[in-house]
This record gives C-alpha cells, sequence and structure tokens, in this order.
C-alpha cells in the first residue's frame, strides 16, 4: 500500500501535472507550426523559384543523383521554424515584460558599523606612525 501512496503523491503533484499540461500544449503548438511553415511560409517562397527551375516539388532537385532539394527543404523549414518560434517568443516577452524594478539605494551603515569603520581607521593611523 505505501507504494500505491508515493506514487499517488508523485503523479499528482503539481510540478508533474505542470510539465504534462506543457508536454500536451507543446505538442499541439508545434502542429500548429508546422503548417504554418509547410503549409503557408514555405509554399510563398519555393512556388516562385520551383516555377523558375520547372520543378513541382522541392524534393525533386537533383544534379548527377544528389538530392540536394531535400536537403534545401529541411533547411528552409529549419530556418522559418526558427524564425517564427523568435518573433513568437519575442512577443510573448512583450506582453509579459513589467515595468523595470527600481533599484533601492544600499541602506545606510549602521551606528554599530560607523563606530566599527572609526576603530578601524583609528588603528590604521596609529600603526602607521
Amino acid at each position: 500500500m505505501g507504494i500505491i501512496q508515493e506514487f499517488k503523491q508523485f503523479a499528482f503533484k503539481g510540478n508533474v501535472m505542470d510539465l504534462a499540461v506543457g508536454v500536451i500544449i507543446g505538442a499541439a503548438f508545434g502542429q500548429i507550426v508546422t503548417s504554418l511553415v509547410e503549409d503557408v511560409i514555405t509554399p510563398l517562397l519555393l512556388n516562385p523559384a520551383l516555377s523558375a527551375v520547372n520543378a513541382d516539388k522541392i524534393a525533386d532537385l537533383s544534379w548527377n543523383g544528389v538530392k540536394y532539394g531535400s536537403f534545401l527543404s529541411a533547411t528552409i523549414s529549419f530556418l522559418c521554424i526558427a524564425m517564427v518560434l523568435f518573433w513568437l517568443i519575442k512577443g510573448a516577452n512583450k506582453l509579459t515584460r513589467t515595468a523595470p524594478e527600481e533599484t533601492a539605494a544600499p541602506a545606510p551603515p549602521s551606528s554599530t558599523d560607523v563606530l566599527l569603520m572609526e576603530i578601524r581607521d583609528e588603528l590604521k593611523k596609529r600603526h602607521s606612525s
């Protein structure tokens, strides 16, 4: 019975549940970003270039048997995903940014500290002369 209780405490802690929700939302968000890149951004960028080389798909591009089109497609997809994520994170940071906190001036030394500093200074004077 003890192991079931331990597992229940572990599985239903706030951190584990938050992580599970984050993973699920991250997967759904990943699908949105992938669709944006594959279905919107990449075709807008590539259709003019593909029609110029008489190719239907970027994966069809090859030279002497080397299918550089697939590599080019993966590279473009990566760059698009990175740019979209950059914009989203930048926007999210602007939304969550709070007013900069004012840095408080350091507190003045206490009377005890002032007295100790005076004693230290006086001892330095006596030892140097």
